[in-house]
């Protein structure tokens, strides 16, 4: 059986707009909780959202990287690659959590980001989330 999510990614990597909105309901609901400005409802966005990214990156390709589904909600994992027609890569990966209700995906929370280049050391990445210059101790209260 083709879970909402499996044929999700076979209508990205087919590049099949209609195929693509046939996996969601004409009431979708998208939220990107890290960019709230980014939510919106309908197929008409989606349509609009997909064309777009088709047309910008000729050769996107969908990697569904893990995912498990039950009757209400699936949980994703994702890895979209390809170039855009500028020549530079487009690497995204993340989460897709979603809704399901009759085969179909009704709402959305999107987790993905861009795979950063050149890849910073996770020493770099806590001393940037914590403010702390490298060899400097935090002040205490």
């Amino acid at each position: 059986m083709m879970t909402a999510l499996t044929r999700l990614r076979d209508a990205m990597n087919r590049h099949d707009i209609d195929a693509l909105l046939e996996c969601f309901h004409e009431d979708y609901r998208s939220e990107q909780p890290a960019h709230p400005g980014r939510g919106f409802g309908g197929r008409d966005q989606v349509r609009t959202n997909w064309s777009a990214i088709f047309s910008g990156v000729p050769d996107f390709a969908a990697d569904l990287v893990r995912h498990c589904q039950d009757e209400g909600e699936g949980w994703s994992e994702w890895r979209w690659t390809g170039t855009r027609r500028d020549g530079s890569l487009l690497d995204m990966a993340g989460v897709i959590i979603v809704g399901v209700r009759d085969g179909r995906i009704s709402w959305g929370r999107l987790y993905l980001e861009p795979v950063e280049a050149p890849e910073e050391t996770i020493d770099e990445a806590v001393q940037r989330m914590t403010g702390d210059a490298p060899g400097r101790s935090a002040p205490t209260r």
